[in-house]
């Protein structure tokens, strides 16, 4: 906790400072049509699967929406960084990427310099063997996310500084991301938390399915805390799980590595992942845009809340995550016996084992040590021969 002051100068502090101080915005709701215009443009095949040329014009349309929100560029006048290329030993080593920033300064003269991060990656595949990838799951639909937020945050500004990330080269090796944490224009230490959006808009494995995966608030104790306070859309699941079970899938890794609080938000993949199949026709954009509402919820809560927000080095167990697993079984199995996923007998025997010893944590309203390793392992293995 911060260090107390006295009633009477705490409440001068308090009358002195500016009403934005205490937003928690007025409406985070993020609808289809608002997501929509960003999906079409970023998605388009004109686009070239957001590589090349393709790539120059998403870069374009983000910073000029960014412009249009009256968002400061990141990077002292630019909105642009230059990320060079992985491993070159030149002494000019050659520009393969560009991260774009902007950001809406704090508030609280006490909190300002603290930052917190809301990205999503711009880049995607481009086209292979003559095909388009046009990666409108992967990641236009985070892209799109971002851009309303930025939007909304410019409307009602936060007590802590919020910078808003598209990065580039996650699909080689997150390289983006790691260039921008190793050569970051804010002090690292002050960045207290990042929210991460990757393929928002559809399901795992293709199902009609509302879950929608939280990585991170493992992490965190007032991370976990702020997100039990989110009203969650109707007919849609936040599915909480540790990022030991998943293992790191976008950019939150770096974050994650150097011990910044985080949650990563995805719908998971899908049959069309990485495939020209990723079309805005597929993507679900009502689901996109209940995922969105929840993320600007979060990233709202997370620049205005007073407590400090903290790195938990230990991961306890928690039942939330013995739910998340409990429901992608029990989804899976429905799907199975309606004929809507392929399943092997094995493969249906062992969801069915997962589905019930599940249960069975979930009656006796516990999780031991050595459930958890359990449940770490059973997931893993869910996921590797499901999928």
């Amino acid at each position: 906790m911060r260090a107390k002051i006295s009633l009477t100068s705490g409440l001068i502090a308090v009358l002195l400072l500016p009403a934005s101080c205490f937003a928690q915005s007025p409406d985070s709701t993020i609808t289809p049509e608002m997501l929509l215009p960003h999906l079409t443009y970023l998605a388009s095949p004109d686009r070239e699967g957001r590589d090349d040329w393709g790539k120059i014009e998403s870069r374009d349309y983000i910073i000029n929406h960014f412009k249009s929100h009256e968002l400061k560029p990141l990077f002292g006048e630019s909105y642009l960084q230059v990320v060079p290329q992985f491993g070159s030993e030149d002494e000019k080593p050659p520009i393969v990427g560009q991260n774009i920033g902007a950001f809406v300064a704090g508030t609280d003269p006490e909190l300002k310099d603290e930052w917190i991060i809301v990205n999503a990656h711009y880049d995607h595949l481009g086209i292979r063997n003559g095909k388009v990838y046009p990666g409108a799951d992967d990641n236009a639909s985070g892209v799109s996310m971002l851009l309303e937020v930025a939007a909304q945050v410019a409307k009602s500004p936060c007590r802590r500084s919020v910078a808003f990330l598209s990065f580039d080269l996650e699909e080689y090796l997150l390289w983006g991301s790691r260039w921008f944490l190793a050569h970051s224009p804010m002090d690292v230490e002050n960045i207290k938390f990042c929210l991460t959006a990757d393929m928002i808009g559809r399901s795992l494995g293709g199902i009609d399915s509302p879950i929608v995966f939280v990585l991170g608030s493992e992490r965190s104790l007032q991370v976990r805390e702020e997100i039990k306070k989110v009203k969650v859309p109707e007919d849609l699941e936040l599915a909480r799980l540790g990022v030991d079970i998943i293992g790191v899938r976008s950019d939150y890794g770096p974050f994650y590595y150097r011990r910044i609080p985080f949650l990563f938000f995805s719908t998971g993949e899908h049959p069309d992942y990485h495939t020209p199949q990723d079309t805005l026709e597929r993507l679900d954009i009502t689901k996109a845009a209940r995922v969105s509402t929840v993320m600007s919820q979060v990233a709202f809560r997370m620049a205005n809340t007073e407590e400090e927000i903290i790195w938990n080095g230990e991961v306890s167990p928690d039942l939330e995550e013995v739910r998340a697993v409990n429901r992608v079984a029990t989804h899976f199995l429905k799907a199975d016996a309606a004929n809507q996923f392929e399943m092997t007998d094995l493969q249906r025997f062992f969801l069915t084992q997962v589905k019930s010893k599940t249960n069975y944590m979930i009656r006796n309203n516990q999780v031991s040590d050595n459930e958890r390793k359990w449940l770490v392992r059973a997931t893993q293995i869910m996921m590797l021969t499901l999928f």
